[in-house]
């Protein structure tokens, strides 16, 4: 069974975690230097996610996504593989090897974000644990 029921919890913790660090003075500062606009397709359930580092905004799903937006890296996986990355779980590398994950454009740019990515992990767990959904914070 998947870790989300829908559409909607994908983008309140997934998304979620995605607007704290682009809202962070210091992490969104290396989100933005990045030049990366990440769209990340997800699975089980369907939901998509386009960060815009430059511009420091998280768009969910396709409402408000400006057409001129093109993405500079777009990422597919499973919801659960980005759930457990979020958690520290997930080596990207190992995971785009392995197939859970697949990557289109530059993948190096994305390995470049994942120590700035890390410094959310312990957010991720606390935003879960306090809007009362802990249970996510054990999945592995």
């Amino acid at each position: 069974m998947a870790v989300f029921s829908s559409a909607d919890e994908v983008y309140e913790y997934i998304g979620g975690v995605f607007k704290d660090g682009v809202g962070d003075p210091d992490i969104g500062a290396a989100f933005a230097a990045s030049g990366v606009v990440l769209q990340l397709h997800y699975s089980e359930p369907d939901a998509l996610i386009t960060v815009d580092m430059p511009g420091r905004t998280v768009y969910t799903g396709e409402d408000g996504l400006p057409p001129s937006l093109k993405p500079t890296v777009e990422m597919f996986m499973k919801s659960d593989v980005a759930h457990r990355f979020w958690l520290g779980k997930v080596n990207i590398s190992v995971a785009l090897g392995k197939g859970e994950m697949r990557a289109k454009g530059p993948i190096p740019k994305i390995l470049q974000l994942i120590p700035v990515a890390q410094k959310l992990f312990p957010r991720y767990e606390k935003m879960l644990k306090d809007r009362g959904r802990g249970d996510l914070a054990t999945v592995v």
